[in-house]
């Protein structure tokens, strides 16, 4: 009888919080009777709105150990009407509209992107041919399912992106002389969230990150034409070359970066793919700044990353427009901070992933999918100063849409706006399995508010 009054306590409690029970909300997991309950209730909820922020959150795949793409990745048909995410087993879509999961093929695939004109899934895939294995970037059309073979990797060579028209790959180029020494020094993004080796990963990432910027390996970049199978290589140095990403709009640039601890390298540069223009987009100016997580803005005019002035004190999403050069920075509150960030398709939201305690300079209060709606800082000095080459700066007024406290970081959630910028799209553990989900911007039954207005002064 005891027994039985607390569990109806507990669902009392649960449903004065908003527990509706066809389709309840993540209970954290710290409150073991209240957990208990729910797992036994409810242990197939796909659907829920957040009893702490009052947004629908909707999980979009259906197999355990589902992901969504890393954060600068581009998932989204041109039609903006699915998405392409990994399974424990191969590669599926995800119709926005109607949420069906279609799978595109079968076997582990590394997914590159989905391109942006013809709607491609560009993957590496391994083959094995008369005992041997190898390496080949492919692309498949996800309506006819046919696969085609591009490209045969060599050794050290690796390919990060598909340029905005589809004529080109670009990647990388690495000689070495101690393969298989150190496996934390090959494989693509999503390694860190391989269940085999995250923990490992995750302990290892700073020892592994000043090793291999010690070892100054020749690298070069590489851009392959698809079409001809020419291979032009440029920028041949001893940097660490990393994170390769084509403009969405422009086929003939690349914005990359000098890999390692970020307090120790000016990260972010922009390169032609004839080579030329070599372009260092951030210059560090103290001592402990670090700058990176780096990301294109849909329209490919402005170049936007996680910013810090110094390390874990001071914190910034800072944008570079191209064609000016002009710089915009947005303040944040420490706990706003994420591990990635993201612009919405029309420029005018942004999102943060959080992080936990294991994070730099992070506490564990900030376990929260946010959104960001940006306010300037207005000159009010009447035209009476100079402000051209100055820094525009702004801040971030934040909304909670997630409580991510059952998230485990090692899986980085990686949050992406929808094209229509009606859901967050991210990837979660918050099950148990890794899942990918979306949180409805909109509040149910709310309407959306007023346009922020510019603020005049900085808080």
């Amino acid at each position: 009888m005891k027994r039985l009054l607390l569990l109806l306590t507990v669902a009392g409690l649960l449903a004065s919080r908003g527990f509706a029970q066809t389709n309840p909300p993540a209970v954290t997991a710290g409150n073991s009777i209240a957990y208990q309950w729910y797992k036994q209730n409810f242990p197939a909820s796909t659907e829920w709105i957040d009893p702490d922020t009052g947004h629908r959150v909707v999980q979009l795949s259906t197999e355990p150990g589902s992901e969504s793409l890393y954060f600068n990745l581009n998932p989204f048909t041109p039609d903006g009407k699915r998405m392409v995410i990994t399974t424990s087993n191969g590669i599926a879509m995800v119709n926005l509209e109607t949420h069906a999961v279609e799978n595109i093929l079968d076997g582990r695939a590394h997914i590159i992107m989905v391109g942006h004109k013809t709607g491609s899934i560009y993957f590496v895939n391994r083959k094995i041919a008369n005992g041997t294995a190898s390496q080949w970037v492919c692309a498949i059309d996800p309506v006819t399912k046919i696969t085609r073979d591009i490209l045969k990797l060599q050794r050290g060579q690796e390919v990060s992106t598909v340029n905005a028209d589809e004529t080109l790959l670009g990647g990388t180029f690495i000689e070495r002389t101690d393969w298989g020494t150190n496996n934390y020094f090959d494989g693509g993004p999503n390694r860190r969230n391989d269940i085999a080796t995250v923990d490992a990963y995750r302990d290892r990432k700073g020892t592994m990150m000043e090793e291999r910027l010690a070892k100054h390996y020749p690298m070069e970049l590489f851009f392959y034409n698809i079409a001809t199978g020419e291979t032009k290589r440029v920028n041949r140095c001893t940097d660490w070359l990393n994170h390769l990403q084509f403009s969405p709009t422009d086929p003939d640039l690349l914005m990359f970066c000098h890999e390692g601890p970020w307090h120790k390298v000016d990260r972010i540069w922009t390169i032609r793919t004839d080579g030329s223009d070599l372009k260092l987009i951030h210059q560090r100016t103290m001592i402990m700044e670090i700058a990176g997580h780096e990301f294109w803005s849909s329209d490919g005019k402005t170049l936007w990353y996680d910013l810090q002035t110094p390390r874990g004190e001071d914190f910034w999403l800072a944008g570079y427009e191209l064609s000016t050069g002009a710089r915009t920075w947005y303040h944040m509150q420490r706990d706003e901070w994420g591990v990635h960030f993201n612009v919405s398709p029309d420029g005018s939201l942004f999102s943060s992933d959080g992080g936990d305690d294991k994070m730099v300079a992070h506490a564990d209060n900030g376990k929260w999918m946010y959104l960001f709606r940006p306010e300037l800082i207005q000159d009010k000095s009447a035209g009476n100063v100079e402000t051209k080459n100055l820094i525009q700066t702004g801040v971030f007024r934040s909304e909670r849409l997630v409580n991510m406290a059952r998230h485990d970081y090692a899986l980085e959630p990686n949050g992406m706006f929808s094209p229509d910028m009606k859901w967050l799209i991210f990837r979660s553990n918050l099950s148990g399995a890794n899942q990918v989900y979306a949180v409805e911007l909109d509040k149910p039954g709310a309407t959306p508010g007023p346009p922020a207005k510019a603020n005049t002064e900085f808080h």
